[in-house]
C-alpha cells in the first residue's frame, strides 16, 4: 500500500490559465492613451471607445496606457475616468484598473468594512481563490491597507467558521504532486466520513485541516473514494452535518475544488436571474476571473445555461466585451 506512482500530466499540476483576456497585438500605449483623453471629453462621453480599449488590453498593458495619459495630460487616468463615468459602468473600469489580486484583496476589505461583514463576498473570495493566489492577495492586502489579513478576518469572524478562513488564509495546502497515493486517498475519505457521517456530531477541525492542507488533485480523488464510505456525497454531508456560515465555506470550497469554473457559472446565473440582478456579483466574478479562467467559466455557463440574455447598455457592453469575441 505504499505510494502507486501514476503521472497526471502537467496540465493538472501547474495551474492551467483559460483567459479571455490576452495582450493586444501592435500595442500602442500613448495612442490608446490619446483615444481615451478624447473619449473622456467629449460631449456626453465617448463610453464605447473606453470600452473597447480597456476591456481588450490586460492589466499591465492599462498601466502602461495609464502611464502614457499621465505623461500626455499630466492627470492621473483613473481619477479622469471616474469623473467621467458613471453607476456599474464605472465599476467595471476602475476595477480593470487594478491587478486581479489588488481587485480581490480591495473585495474582501470591502466585505468586512464598516458595521457587519459581507460573509457572501468573504466566502466567495477566500474559498474559490487557489494557494498561489492567495498568497499574492495576503501580500497586496498588506500593501494596500498595512494589515495582515489573517488579523482583519479573524475580527471579523467567529468560531469554526473563522477557523475554517483562517486555516485557509494561512496557504499550507500542498502543491499538486505527480505521484498518486492511494494509501492516503483512501486514508482521508476514511477521515473525512469518521469526522463526520459516521459519529454523533462533527470533528470539525478534522474536516477543515484535509480541505485546507491537501492537494486539489488529491482531494478531487479523496471526495470519489469518500461514497464507498458514505451513503451521501461530500456536499450533502456537509449540509447534514454543519450549518450556517461554516456551511456555506465548506459547501463553496468543495465546489471549487469538484469544478471551480463550474461553481462561478452557477454563480453568475443565479446572480444574473435575481430580481434586480445583482450586478456587484457579476462584475466581482468577470473582472477577477477575465485573465485567470473566464473562458472555462463561460463555457461551463453556455454548457449549463445557455447564452445569457441581457440587456445591453454600456455595462453589459463592457462584461461582454471581457467574456471575449464569443460570450
Amino acid at each position: 500500500m505504499a505510494m502507486v506512482s501514476e503521472f497526471l500530466g502537467q496540465l493538472s499540476l501547474n495551474e492551467v490559465k483559460y483567459p479571455t483576456v490576452v495582450p493586444a497585438v501592435n500595442f500602442d500605449p500613448d495612442k490608446d492613451a490619446a483615444r481615451i483623453e478624447t473619449a473622456i471629453k467629449t460631449k456626453g462621453v465617448d463610453e464605447q471607445t473606453i470600452i473597447d480599449i480597456l476591456t481588450k488590453r490586460t492589466y499591465s498593458q492599462r498601466r502602461d496606457i495609464a502611464f502614457a495619459y499621465e505623461r500626455k495630460t499630466k492627470k492621473d487616468m483613473i481619477s479622469a475616468l471616474k469623473g467621467a463615468l458613471s453607476g456599474s459602468l464605472e465599476s467595471v473600469i476602475l476595477g480593470l484598473m487594478k491587478s486581479t489580486a489588488q481587485f480581490d484583496a480591495t473585495e474582501i476589505k470591502g466585505s468586512m468594512k464598516g458595521l457587519g461583514t459581507d460573509e457572501e463576498t468573504l466566502i466567495e473570495l477566500l474559498c474559490s481563490r487557489s494557494n498561489s493566489e492567495l498568497v499574492q492577495i495576503k501580500s497586496v492586502y498588506k500593501d494596500l491597507f498595512k494589515k495582515e489579513l489573517h488579523k482583519d478576518v479573524a475580527g471579523d469572524t467567529s468560531g469554526n467558521f473563522a477557523k475554517l478562513l483562517l486555516a485557509l488564509v494561512q496557504t499550507k495546502r500542498d502543491e499538486p504532486s505527480s505521484v498518486v497515493d492511494y494509501g492516503k486517498i483512501d486514508e482521508d475519505a476514511r477521515a473525512l466520513y469518521e469526522a463526520g457521517v459516521k459519529i454523533k456530531g462533527t470533528d470539525v477541525a478534522t474536516w477543515i485541516s484535509i480541505m485546507s492542507e491537501r492537494s486539489v488533485p488529491h482531494l478531487q480523488k479523496v471526495f470519489q473514494k469518500y461514497r464507498s464510505y458514505s451513503p451521501y456525497d461530500m456536499q450533502e454531508s456537509i449540509v447534514k452535518e454543519v450549518k450556517g456560515d461554516l456551511q456555506k465555506s465548506f459547501l463553496v470550497l468543495v465546489q471549487c475544488l469538484e469544478n471551480k469554473q463550474l461553481y462561478f457559472a452557477k454563480k453568475l446565473n443565479e446572480a444574473m436571474k435575481s430580481s434586480g440582478a445583482k450586478e456587484k456579483i457579476v462584475t466581482r466574478i468577470i473582472v477577477s476571473r477575465c485573465e485567470v479562467d473566464l473562458q472555462k467559466i463561460c463555457s461551463e455557463f453556455k454548457s449549463a445555461f445557455g447564452n445569457a440574455a441581457s440587456d445591453v447598455g454600456d455595462y453589459q457592453k463592457a462584461l461582454l466585451s471581457l467574456c471575449g469575441p464569443a460570450a
